[in-house]
């Protein structure tokens, strides 16, 4: 392979990649080594006691005791008796006593023995500090500080990571809309949208930080509402750029409807619209959309973990990791239905990670699509596996969103949350089996085993480097660490764990290239940059629209327009109808974690008043969720699944199909899978109670 030198490689970045790529890169990084830190000093605490008892002493400088070890006992006596005296001629304004010689002595022995043992405490502890010590304590201390800077500033990173993200999504026209932009019509009529729209933020910010000089009140972080300004200003100079430089790549002829162009308008864009009419317009509170648009950084560690694994994600898109998994069902000889299936249950694992179906889809909505294309796949069929990639893992341990719910309602735990859950996944899963087997367009077949089993075994010996990375890695983890991964430490392992098998196919698996420019896909840099650089786009994306979700729940919340509702309903099955209908409606219009907020402080109450399990709720309220984000008009996972495959993908999927199942089965397949889901988990509980 030809060797590319330093010249080359600087070719291929642009300014933007500067300007965008390197500080998110390095924004994630900080995080990573951050959170690695913090699993690192809470180790090193436990060795410096194991090595050094109560090594707690011996983490700061130990002073010497201000007391006299050697007084005059005589002349402190003669001291004690005079003042005594002073005090007795004092106008009766006390009871005379005799001064008691004896216990003074007693009293000034007692201090002089505790006050030797303080210095000989202080000299043996001195002494115990021994270079060792001093190197060991250098090193605990270095990275608590690093610790505790980066926990202290971690609304900082998390704005400037949305907001240079977002920057990048604005240029690069990708942000998350009911279609991309083609024209020079959509151009110039979704750059105005956006605005109008982050100018109102940008108001809004504005008269915050106002209300803020104006009040008497200490506030805690003024450095966000500060940046937020910046933040959106910034937003609104890129979309003026945008307009006096038009990108020329557009297609000028073909200008389509102005309806059609308007979905090319940003869905964040058009909820500031629908805020600022109520916050502007309603209640006269410019201040209300940036107040609850900060409301996002008091979860600044949560969002940030989302970055880190769309990051991952895209790290992972660029190994051959998500291929070879593939493979191994390949002797199988699987239908593209039962491939589908398979794909299902194998994404609830990571799904489960992240937390949130959206996630794993920007994350590996892509890798699922092409395996299943490679296998055979219809393009509808792929979509609709796809848009439902991780609608079923949302309820197995150890989701973050189930922790989230137990640690916002008492009446759960997460116990109880997961054993159910793992019910529902199964419920899920043959759902679906079902309906691909009922909508199959050819006989499901697989494979015989005596056929399939040597061709599969042979598939696996290729994943065998990259289990045995991951198992040292974790075990690295566990016994160095005495950490496992979970859902709070998953965020900061499964980044070295990628990086760890990024590596290992730059340095051991070599890849054949037949472009000359790929061949610098095959360094380590190029790589991470840009996986990086993918990050950056749907990282801006998702994340702003997060933020304005957040102020549509305030909206919800303030209106009273959830506090009309009954406090009790005629019956059970009224009650469940009605929870049924909202929370697949919240669902549609809001992220996960805004939702599990806006409803834990509501719509929860409301349901245990009318007797409804919480457990029970809560897996309707999951599963509801879900059936919302695969729900048109918005169907928030179809919009990041074609965000990921691509507008020409999911337009030549339009165009297939002979019936009016195959021609939406990508939306008809997720919403009878997840709408019948929601029947059962509804009603079978209530019918075996």
């Amino acid at each position: 392979m030809q060797k590319i030198n330093i010249e080359q490689v600087i070719k291929f970045r642009s300014c933007r990649e500067w300007l965008s790529t390197l500080p998110v890169f390095f924004l994630l990084i900080s995080v990573i080594i951050a959170g690695n830190g913090e699993l690192i000093h809470a180790r090193l605490l436990d060795v410096g006691e194991l090595l050094w008892h109560d090594y707690f002493t011996l983490r700061a400088d130990i002073p010497t005791p201000e007391c006299n070890a050697n007084p005059n006992i005589d002349a402190l006596l003669q001291k004690l008796e005079a003042e005594s005296a002073d005090l007795g001629g004092m106008d009766d304004l006390f009871d005379e006593s005799p001064f008691d010689r004896s216990s003074a002595l007693i009293s000034l022995q007692s201090a002089k023995k505790l006050c030797v043992e303080k210095h000989q405490i202080a000299e043996q502890n001195q002494a115990r500090i021994t270079t060792a010590v001093l190197v060991f304590r250098s090193l605990e201390t270095s990275i608590a500080k690093v610790s505790l800077f980066a926990y202290e500033k971690q609304r900082i990173i998390l704005l400037f990571t949305i907001f240079i993200c977002a920057i990048t999504s604005t240029f690069k026209q990708q942000h998350i809309a009911f279609r991309p932009i083609i024209s020079q019509q959509d151009h110039h009529i979704s750059t105005v949208a956006q605005l109008l729209g982050n100018l109102v933020m940008l108001l809004s910010a504005w008269s915050y930080r106002s209300t803020l000089y104006l009040s008497s009140s200490t506030v805690d972080h003024p450095e966000v509402n500060l940046l937020l300004i910046v933040g959106f200003a910034v937003l609104v100079l890129a979309n003026l750029l945008q307009l006096v430089k038009s990108p020329l790549s557009y297609d000028t002829d073909k200008e389509a409807s102005w309806m059609k162009s308007l979905l090319t308008i940003p869905l964040y864009i058009f909820m500031s619209y629908f805020v600022a009419g109520y916050f502007f317009l309603i209640e006269d509170h410019l201040s209300g959309p940036a107040i609850f648009f900060s409301l996002l950084f008091d979860q600044a560690g949560l969002f940030l973990n989302i970055g880190l694994y769309i990051w991952v994600g895209m790290l992972l898109k660029r190994t051959q990791l998500g291929d070879l998994v593939f493979k191994v069902f390949i002797p199988w000889k699987m239908s593209p239905e039962l491939l589908a299936f398979v794909a299902i249950i194998v994404m609830a694992v990571p799904t489960a990670y992240t937390g949130a179906s959206g996630i794993i889809i920007i994350a590996m909505g892509a890798i699922v699509y092409e395996e299943l294309r490679r296998a055979g796949a219809r393009r509808q069929l792929a979509l609709a596996a796809t848009a439902m990639t991780g609608s079923a893992g949302v309820v197995l341990r150890p989701c973050l969103l189930v922790v989230l719910i137990a640690a916002l309602n008492k009446e759960v735990v997460t116990d109880q949350l997961f054993s159910w859950g793992l019910k529902v996944f199964m419920t899920t899963s043959v759902v679906f089996f079902i309906y691909a087997w009922l909508s199959k367009r050819e006989k499901m077949h697989i494979a015989p085993v005596r056929e399939a089993y040597k061709p599969c075994l042979l598939a696996l010996v290729p994943l065998l480097p990259y289990v045995a990375i991951v198992l040292i890695i974790y075990f690295a983890y566990f016994f160095l660490l005495d950490i496992t991964m979970d859902e709070f430490s998953a965020p900061v392992i499964l980044p070295v764990i990628i990086l760890g098998i990024v590596i290992y196919e730059k340095l051991f698996v070599r890849m054949v290239q037949v472009v000359a420019s790929e061949r610098e896909g095959h360094k380590f840099e190029y790589t991470v940059r840009m996986a990086s650089s993918e990050s950056s786009v749907h990282i801006g994306a998702l994340l702003l629209l997060m933020g304005l979700s957040f102020v549509l729940g305030g909206v919800i919340e303030r209106s009273g327009l959830l506090h009309n509702i009954p406090e009790t309903f005629s019956s059970t099955w009224v009650t469940l109808s009605f929870l049924v209908v909202v929370l697949v409606g919240i669902g549609m219009v809001m992220d996960p974690f805004g939702a599990v907020v806006l409803v834990s402080g509501t719509i929860a109450q409301i349901a245990y008043n009318n007797g409804i399990n919480p457990v029970h709720f809560w897996m309707i309220t999951l599963v509801a969720f879900e059936l919302g984000y695969l729900t048109p008009p918005v169907a928030l996972n179809h919009l990041l699944t074609r965000q990921m495959v691509g507008h020409e993908e999911t337009a030549k999927a339009a165009l297939e199909g002979d019936s009016l199942w195959y021609r939406h089965e990508k939306i008809l397949l997720p919403l009878l899978t997840m709408g019948t889901t929601l029947l059962l988990v509804t009603i079978v509980p209530v019918i075996l109670k």
